[in-house]
Formats: C-alpha cells, structure tokens, sequence
C-alpha cells in the first residue's frame, strides 16, 4: 500500500506524510476520532467560519515541526533520524486526548482529568500495539529527554502547537489580528545548550507572535459570547447528569451514556481502562445528537438550555474588568428565579459567574530567549525596544456574568461600571 500521501492543507498548502509509520498512526481510530471534535468549541457561534478540527490542527502542528527541524539541521543542529520521527510524533498526537468540544467540556464528563493526561495514556496504549515505537516520542511528550529543545518545539512558549492554531484560527475565523510569521519565526529558531532559542534579528516577529496570542484570545477564544455559549453547554451536560444519576432516562449515544450514568473522576479514570474504551469513542456528533434530543425532553431546565444553544438563542454575557457587586449577582438570581420558576439550586444553571485571567507570555515559566551576536542568552521582554511587551507577561483578569437575555439588564452601583 502507498503510504507517501499528501494532504491539501487550506493554510501551508501540500502537506506532506513523512512516513508509513506516521501514516499508519494517522489512520488509527484513536487519531481519526480528531476529525470530529471542533479546535475551538463553541466559537462558531460566533465567528461562523470556525469549523475547523483539532485533526486539521495537529497535522498543521506536524508541518511546522518538519520545518523547525529541517531548519535546525541547517544550522549544524545534530538531529538523528530517529529524534526527528519521535518529534513528528510527538506533535502529531499532543492533542489526541481532547473530548467533545475540546477545552469547554474538559472537567465535565470526566472531572479532574486533563486532556494532556488522556493524551499520555492513549500514547501509552498506542505505543503497545506499535511495539514500542512510540517510546521516545512519549520521553519527549513528557519532557524525560536529555535534549530538552525538542520538548520546547512540543509544549513551550513558542512551539509548534501555537504557532499552527494561532495561524488556522486566525484564518478560518477571519480575524487578521491573530497572523503570525510563523516561517520567519521558524527560521530565525536555532539550539544554545539545548535550549531553544531565537536569533537576534527575529526578534520583532517573536514581538508580534505574543501580541496576537493577547488579541486572539480576548477577541476569539475568551469572546463573551463563546465563554457565555460554552457555559450553558456545560450546563447542559451537568443537568444531564444530574438527572441521569436519579434514574431519569435520557437519549444518549453509548459513550455519552457510560459517562451520565457513572461519576468519572481522576482515580477512577486512570485506574479502570474501561473509562478510556468509552473515551475514545466520544466527539462533538455524540453531544450534539444528545442536545438535539433533549429538547424535547420534559425536564424544564434542560429542554430549555437545549434548545437555546441549538437556536443560538444565547445568554447574555457581561465581560468587565472591574468585578460584580453581590448585589448584582443576588438580583439577576432573583430575578431568574421569579420568571423561570426556579428555586436556589435550580438557579445555578441560568446564572454563571466566573473570574477570566490570561496572560500571553509567562516570564516566570520558560522565559523566550534572544541569543545576541556575543552568544548571550536575554528574555524577550529585556531584549525587546517594546514598552508593553513587559506588560503581556501580566496576568489579565475579566469578571463575567452570564444570564438569560430575557431578565434585561440593568446596572447597579459603581462596581458595575466597566
């Protein structure tokens, strides 16, 4: 069979596969399940081009690995074949342990589990059927190499995983704030005792990654209308298991059914594999169908909270940088409970407040480092002439509150105002 397949990527054009070993892990049904969980959830809602797939995304990811790495040979990096396959690898399956709707749905269905731990798990599975082929890709995932730049290419502050979504999902939402010179960025890349760092004269396009990274975020992935939108989608699926657990029948595909009916948390998840059989059966058409269903279902709560999402009926959401009054969060429960017929519990699932914070680059962690003319390594943000770069590395906090448009709004005291 011919595995030398190229596929037609709508950002980087032809993408090629670089191996039959890699063709082969993409055509797992653990890999292929990627094709039907949305990159970024519920921001369709409203940026309606923003359909695309982690599947699309994480073979973008590989594209721009195979880059970095022919870019590093160049510059008398020594990389053996065998590192530049565990790092293809590596990136290609970072993401393969994302549930339905990706991030918004995370800590629902199974609680206290990361997608990056049901990535290292299903990793650890593959690697099994593969005869241990996958062993120094997972040494890599889970940052056990000795040569630490090929983690950094994986899960750092200027990896290949940011570098492909901030540029698909800038393209497919059509938000131009969010484009990156993602090859300039990948060229100007070389290794300093093993680290991975950036050449001087890269240093404005570096500049210009992290502030799309902030724009991005406050205008695509925290939108007030997506966080609003990805709220009641949790909402749904907490009453759905509520009453699941009371014995109510629900509509539910098989997977979706083991995960209503059982409490799955971290302990049980990762000590009883039945848990990830179901897990990686599960997409956006399993939730999607449910919600479909429930519409119609004679629970108020959740009929209704179906239906809005599948009408795009949504909430409002309040984004402010000043926190809400008590007193405000105590009249819009009063006045939900007044016009839906709801009691204090009942409540909690027309209502949601939440604290936001982001920052778009983390100084603390694993600082970006210019190397100059002299060899010395210096953070982005003493290198860089720009005066707000400093302040990207300070977290942001928003204040938001959600709640049914139809209780108005009205503002009360000066902590209201934004």
């Amino acid at each position: 069979m011919n595995k030398k397949k190229i596929i037609n990527d709508p950002v980087y054009g032809f993408v090629s596969i670089p191996s039959g070993f890699i063709f082969d892990l993409i055509q797992h049904p653990y890999f292929q399940r990627l094709r039907y969980i949305k990159q970024v959830s519920m921001t369709h809602m409203v940026y309606p081009g923003a359909l695309h797939t982690r599947f699309q995304h994480v073979i973008g990811a590989m594209h721009l690995m195979q880059l970095a790495i022919d870019t590093l040979r160049s510059k008398a990096v020594q990389i053996s074949e065998q590192e530049e396959e565990a790092a293809l690898v590596a990136i290609l399956l970072h993401d393969i342990g994302h549930g339905p709707f990706s991030h918004s749905l995370e800590h629902t269905l199974i609680e206290g589990v990361s997608h990056e731990v049901i990535s290292s798990m299903l990793m650890d599975r593959l690697n099994i059927q593969f005869d241990g082929r996958l062993t120094l890709a997972i040494t890599i995932f889970n940052n056990q190499y000795s040569r630490k730049f090929f983690h950094q290419l994986v899960s750092g502050q200027l990896d290949t995983d940011r570098m492909d979504y901030l540029n698909r999902d800038s393209f497919f939402t059509g938000v131009s704030e969010g484009v990156i010179s993602f090859d300039r960025i990948i060229k100007m890349l070389t290794v300093v005792d093993d680290k991975l760092v950036v050449e001087a004269k890269g240093i404005y396009s570096v500049e210009k990654f992290l502030i799309a990274r902030r724009l991005m975020y406050w205008q695509v992935y925290l939108h007030k209308t997506v966080i609003g939108a990805e709220q009641m989608l949790i909402q749904a699926l907490r009453r759905a298991k509520e009453l699941s657990n009371n014995g109510v029948e629900l509509f539910a595909t098989s997977a979706l059914h083991h995960f209503l009916r059982n409490k799955v948390n971290a302990e049980n998840f990762i000590s009883d594999e039945v848990h990830l059989d179901w897990f990686t059966q599960l997409d956006d058409t399993d939730i999607l169908s449910a919600l479909k269903c429930w519409m119609d279902h004679e629970d108020f709560i959740l009929s209704t909270l179906c239906k809005k999402i599948v009408r795009r009926d949504l909430f409002r959401t309040e984004l402010r940088s000043v926190d809400f009054d008590v007193q405000e969060l105590a009249y819009y429960k009063e006045r939900a409970k007044d016009y839906f017929g709801l009691n204090d519990e009942e409540v909690e699932y027309f209502i949601y407040y939440q604290a936001i914070q982001n920052s778009a680059y983390s100084a603390d962690k694993e600082p970006i480092c210019i190397v100059n003319n002299k060899g010395q390594l210096i953070d982005i943000a003493e290198a860089s002439d720009l005066s707000n770069l400093e302040a990207l590395s300070q977290k942001v906090v928003k204040y938001a509150l959600t709640y049914p448009k139809e209780l108005g709004f009205v503002e009360l005291g000066l902590s209201s105002k934004n």
